[in-house]
């Protein structure tokens, strides 16, 4: 690959567990001998660095969104790489996810796979599968900070307070007020997540649709409920304590009750880089044993 023509790789990691992090000067080493251009997010080259992982690599450092890559690399678990998405954004940069924690259902290479995954992004011997994501407005305005969800907006009580009432409407219709510890609006990706611990179904993902699951309602006959993701969902919460969270894609914040929430599909899409040998079903049979019968 000529000079003119260098790969750039955008790098974001989990700064908490250092034992998982040597896969990341792997890809340091590897990366530099293809000549690609590196930049690390500021916290994770200090965490780096601090740790002797970054070896002689040349790389750059970015906050924020301040970075143009070919690539975003998420070295980490999902929850890395649900950060890295929200970082990535609407850039149209495609994700590589490099699973380091125990499941990584959205991480599709395994620190084992550095020299093959790498190979592959030089080549061009992989897929991109566009994920859709969920935006949330409060009261007519964006969430300050990120405000969409590659998996979840969850509206949840705080802490040991009373369950609290969810008054629920889809376009502007009524169709319930959930009575519950909180209720989870998930993408086809976040069906696996925490709707499915809530005994959600499991979504494939591309399928154009939202799903809404309740977390312990009150209620026996509240089940959940899958809708086009071209619906407008819109949430009014009361709570006993006058406060609840909102939670995208597990990061949380605060918010006062009679706050409405107005729920819809994000005019982008997230791009998720795929091995061309990576099959959406044998991974749901392995990482999920989906069908396993001990008997």
């Amino acid at each position: 690959m000529s000079e003119d023509h260098r790969l750039r790789f955008a790098i974001f990691g989990n700064v908490y567990q250092q034992h998982k992090s040597v896969a990341t000067r792997q890809w340091l080493d590897s990366l530099t001998a293809r000549h690609a251009e590196i930049f690390i997010e500021e916290e994770y080259y200090a965490f780096l660095k601090s740790n002797g992982l970054l070896g002689n690599n040349p790389v750059s450092t970015f906050t924020g969104q301040d970075f143009e890559a070919d690539f975003a690399l998420s070295m980490g678990g999902d929850g890395t790489l649900l950060r890295t998405a929200s970082m990535v954004r609407d850039k149209q940069v495609p994700i590589v996810g490099v699973n380091m924690g125990r499941l990584g259902f959205l991480a599709d290479a395994n620190a084992n796979d550095t020299e093959t995954m790498i190979e592959a992004l030089f080549l061009g011997c992989y897929s991109t599968e566009q994920r859709s994501l969920i935006r949330v407005e409060t009261n007519g305005e964006p969430i300050t900070g990120c405000e969409c969800a590659l998996n979840d907006v969850a509206i949840l009580k705080r802490d040991t307070a009373s369950m609290i009432s969810i008054r629920t409407s889809i376009n502007g219709e009524y169709l319930t007020t959930y009575q519950a510890d909180g209720l989870i609006v998930s993408t086809p990706t976040g069906s696996t997540a925490y709707s499915l611990s809530n005994g959600g179904p499991i979504i494939v993902p591309r399928t154009n649709v939202m799903l809404m699951t309740a977390v312990a309602p009150h209620s026996l006959n509240v089940r959940p409920i899958v809708l086009p993701d071209t619906s407008m969902i819109e949430l009014t919460v009361s709570s006993r304590s006058h406060t609840f969270l909102v939670a995208i894609d597990g990061r949380s914040g605060k918010m006062p009750e009679g706050t409405t929430l107005r729920l819809t599909r994000a005019p982008y899409t997230i791009s998720i880089v795929k091995r061309s040998s990576a099959r959406y079903f044998s991974t749901l049979r392995e990482k999920m044993m989906w069908g396993v019968d001990q008997r």
